[in-house]
């Protein structure tokens, strides 16, 4: 018997009244929502006319391979020297841009984070500078400008410093054991080391105890999870997301995030308690970052909330040592495979270093060739690929061509530093290219982004930057695996897919 035969066939005439009154509902929903998709489709299509891209089809977009994202946009930058529409599905799009021009107008103008991208990290890290838009942004960066005072920035060298050396210490140990080391997880844990003690008043060393490993986990499994929802277009709605495996892992690595971060603020509230701790602030000319916000008034005279407090050190607890990590591992990386380099800043800070002198924040001044370096290495490797912008007005680039209000902007700082139109042989290690003689286009390195919304904390990154290659440089000739070639992965923070292995030689 065919068993279709066993099956009745439904018409909407056979169901009873409010189901036949749900059924052509839900018909009607379907077709108008389309319609929304196809007409916005055709108003993007408009909007972008001007940009030429490759083929893409209607409905899947441009297919990319996940481990493919950045060869293909350095193919694009080849073809399309200044910008090209990336598209994800049929209705959604990007303009990507990595042209210094482009940049620069963009950068300038006051157009919010792009709605789409970010509103997927605030489950995680909420509505704190990075999310922030208008007045309230403007607000909360006036507020915090303080904490990155040169004068609060100085005496977190030796911090910084006590920071690597215990990771010195710990590598040591481990390559009399093998001596080839993964870096990027051990770094992450030195930079969530320095931010804790410079940023958050804590008072342990993360790096000698385990309790950390779950937010570094957490981190790196949001890092992962954010970079394929955005490329699923059934996960952009949230109930959806969050029936989902990947939504509950968003969901408990949010947690372990936030509980991490509640038991900094909970543990400083407890030591602003003590009466001498209070009176050790009064004494201080600047605060420093959780102080800040503990003690903030907005301009209303009222407290800054539970809520945006702790969006606030989210935002900067992530974004403080998870940006940091990447820098310096990439950098490390880029002087292994480049001994030439490496002992010629190995040699500059041996004659600044070698007898003994410990590192303060004068010196990080004195050592041209090894920032030279760290610029080149960020050049290759900007810790944040890209950041993203929704047009709220239209606007024309410098060559005539337009955007209308609404059109998402992608600005690829991964591009712009790739760009052979901006950098000659630009996959070539060349720390000459930050000679103090050469002129560059003021939007052609962008490691920290640019304009009025760049980096905050940028200061602080290169300072910790410089103090880790010295100290590292010191005590270690730096070599690659040649076995495990480290495979760039573009997620919110540039990383390895396969981790970044260098072999260390410990120096007499």
């Amino acid at each position: 018997m065919n068993i279709s035969a066993l099956i009745p066939t439904v018409y909407p005439g056979n169901l009873p009244g409010f189901l036949q009154v749900a059924f052509f509902l839900s018909l009607l929903l379907l077709v108008f929502k389309a319609a929304q998709l196809y007409l916005h489709r055709q108003w993007l299509l408009k909007a972008l006319q001007e940009f030429p891209s490759p083929p893409s089809h209607w409905f899947y977009g441009h297919k990319i391979h996940r481990d493919q994202e950045l060869q293909d946009l350095l193919t694009r930058v080849k073809k399309f020297p200044r910008a090209c529409p990336r598209w994800f599905w049929g209705s959604r799009a990007h303009f990507v841009t990595y042209d210094p021009d482009y940049m620069k107008l963009i950068l300038g103008r006051s157009d919010p984070k792009s709605h789409d991208t970010y509103r997927l990290l605030a489950p995680w890290i909420g509505y704190g500078l990075l999310l922030l838009n208008g007045q309230t942004w403007f607000q909360h960066r006036r507020m915090l400008t303080p904490a990155f005072h040169y004068d609060i920035l100085k005496p977190y060298v030796r911090i910084m410093a006590d920071s690597v050396c215990v990771m010195l210490d710990k590598w040591e140990q481990m390559i009399s054991q093998n001596s080839t080391l993964e870096i990027f997880q051990p770094i992450s844990l030195m930079t969530l080391d320095t931010i804790m003690k410079c940023a958050f008043s804590y008072r342990g060393n993360v790096q000698l105890g385990g309790k950390v490993q779950p937010y570094i986990q957490a981190i790196m499994d949001m890092n992962n999870l954010l970079f394929s929802r955005l490329r699923n277009a059934f996960h952009q709605n949230d109930i959806i997301y969050s029936l989902t495996y990947d939504g509950h892992w968003t969901n408990r690595a949010c947690q372990i995030a936030h509980e991490h971060t509640d038991q900094v603020i909970k543990c400083r509230r407890a030591q602003l308690q003590d009466e001498g701790e209070l009176e050790k602030i009064k004494r201080k000319r600047r605060l420093d970052f959780l102080d800040i916000l503990l003690f903030a008034k907005m301009e209303n005279g009222s407290s800054l909330s539970d809520k945006d407090l702790r969006a606030e050190v989210d935002t900067f607890m992530f974004e403080g040592h998870d940006t940091t990590a990447s820098g310096v591992s990439w950098t490390l990386h880029a002087l292994a495979t480049h001994p030439e380099h490496q002992q010629r800043c190995r040699e500059e800070v041996q004659g600044l270093l070698g007898d003994g002198t410990p590192i303060s924040w004068d010196l990080l001044d004195q050592m041209p060739y090894t920032t030279m370096c760290i610029k080149e290495a960020l050049r290759l490797y900007p810790p944040v690929p890209a950041v993203s912008r929704m047009l709220n007005t239209p606007v024309t680039f410098p060559d005539g061509r337009s955007l209308p209000k609404g059109v998402t902007v992608q600005l690829s700082f991964y591009g712009l530093h790739h760009n052979p139109k901006v950098w000659p042989n630009p996959e070539v290690f060349d720390p000459s290219r930050f000679a103090p003689e050469r002129t560059q286009h003021s939007h052609s390195f962008l490691p920290f982004s640019g304009g009025p919304r760049n980096c905050i904390g940028k200061q602080f990154a290169m300072s910790e930057l410089k103090v880790s290659v010295a100290l590292t440089l010191l005590r270690f000739e730096l070599l690659p695996d040649p076995t495990r070639i480290p495979v760039l992965m573009p997620r919110i923070v540039l990383k390895s897919m396969n981790g970044i292995y260098l072999h260390l030689r410990k120096l007499p």
